[in-house]
């Protein structure tokens, strides 16, 4: 388990971000024998020395500021409480690493502490979720978080081949074995001898070569395409599915047997749509990760954040992926901003808003608004101070309200 050092100044200061990161499942405290490891993080307060050679992370108070790990020098965060969300997703991701899984959400770091616990034991599991919500990201966690971490992780991917090349990428084959096979090959379970061995899409399998799969789980040895021979493998497997994998049995598409053999200890990923509080930690994420060489990281606004969260993401963890990485190309300065954001579709305009918990919030926002601006005199200034917000942050509201058709705005002035 990863662990963050926090120094007093950083409790006294950032507490709140300290808490946060607990949540995350970060440990806090000392590192053993007072020498850091490779998976601590100390966090210290501007002005604070570094204690060299460890891992640290610089937190201050004030302008937006991200700057990641760079040439072995420490990182730096600042941000104030309007910007705490995105902050705390920097500050996770840099401390997990780019590539790692993040979450914020309860049920999705629920799912992380449970993979974590899965992952100390060679059990095999099933991950099951909608496209593009992460299942491989979680596999290789997973495979990290094992014994076998130093082994191979081979991904395979069961719906793209054809059955009989899918049977010689898994099994591998003999010269001459089948019309093409010039050599031999040595196949993906023993390339992945030692590892793990990720089969995704796994419902798309053929019904005759899951029989083969299953003896293969069994037996723990495969028999090559033109062989005889056994050969035995040692290879943790790990298979994801889109579909449920029940109801396929249900259908008969699906064997009862290798379901069993393959559900030992079955996961579930869920749709970005029902999980909104991980989309600061996984945009924050996104942002580190594919920044490239900058030596500061753009910072998403509140009001990005916003447009963020309020999107349906038909197309999940992947689609955000796909529209940070257009922000972070659009973004001319050091802040992404509304204008940066391009989805792949916009969700269309309704003319009854049903009575969503978000609809029923956001119109309790627009009454605050409202009686607070003729509180004002209409004043955007004065309100914003009193509504603990930044005058920016009620431009993006008043806007919003404009498009609902709400009529708060008229009454706003400088």
């Amino acid at each position: 388990m990863r662990s963050i050092v926090p120094s007093a100044a950083v409790l006294r200061q950032k507490y709140a971000t300290v808490s946060a990161l607990r949540a995350q499942g970060f440990a806090i405290g000392s590192c053993e024998d007072g020498k850091p490891g490779a998976r601590d993080l100390f966090l210290i307060a501007e002005g604070e020395v570094p204690p060299a050679p460890a891992r640290t992370l610089i937190l201050g108070e004030g302008a937006r500021t991200a700057i990641p790990f760079r040439d072995g020098n420490p990182a730096r965060l600042s941000f104030d409480g309007e910007d705490a969300a995105i902050g705390t997703g920097f500050a996770s991701a840099m401390a997990r690493g780019p590539w790692e899984p993040v979450a914020a959400d309860p049920e999705s770091l629920a799912l992380l502490a449970l993979a974590e616990r899965v992952a100390a034991s060679d059990i095999t599991v099933l991950i099951n979720g909608p496209t593009g919500t992460g299942k491989e990201v979680l596999a290789k966690a997973i495979h990290m978080g094992s014994s076998r971490r130093d082994g191979p992780f081979v991904a395979i991917n069961c719906a793209a081949p054809p059955e009989t090349m899918l049977e010689a990428m898994l099994f591998g084959h003999h010269k001459g074995s089948f019309t093409g096979a010039s050599s031999g090959g040595q196949g993906f379970f023993r390339a992945a001898n030692g590892g793990t061995l990720l089969l995704d899409e796994i419902a798309e399998m053929p019904l005759g070569l899951q029989a083969k799969l299953l003896r293969a789980l069994q037996e723990r040895e495969v028999v090559p395409i033109g062989g005889t021979v056994p050969e035995k493998i040692d290879v943790r497997v790990i298979a994801c599915a889109n579909r449920d994998l029940q109801g396929e049995v249900i259908a008969g598409r699906f064997r009862a047997d290798l379901y069993y053999r393959l559900a030992v200890f079955p996961l579930a990923t869920k749709a970005l749509a029902e999980r909104p509080g991980d989309i600061a930690a996984l945009a924050a994420a996104m942002v580190l990760r594919h920044a490239g060489t900058r030596s500061a990281l753009p910072w998403i606004t509140p009001e990005a954040l916003e447009v963020l969260v309020d999107h349906d993401w038909p197309g999940n963890v992947r689609e955000l992926e796909n529209v940070i990485q257009r922000a972070l190309l659009l973004a001319p300065g050091d802040a992404i901003e509304p204008d940066h954001l391009i989805f792949d579709r916009r969700p269309e305009t309704r003319q009854e808003r049903p009575e969503t918990l978000s609809n029923i919030v956001q119109m309790h926002e627009f009454q605050a608004i409202r009686e607070t601006l003729a509180e004002c005199n209409g004043s955007r200034i004065e309100t914003a101070k009193r509504l603990g917000i930044s005058e920016r942050t009620l431009r993006y509201r008043l806007a919003k309200a404009r498009e609902q058709g709400e009529d708060i705005a008229q009454a706003a002035s400088a």
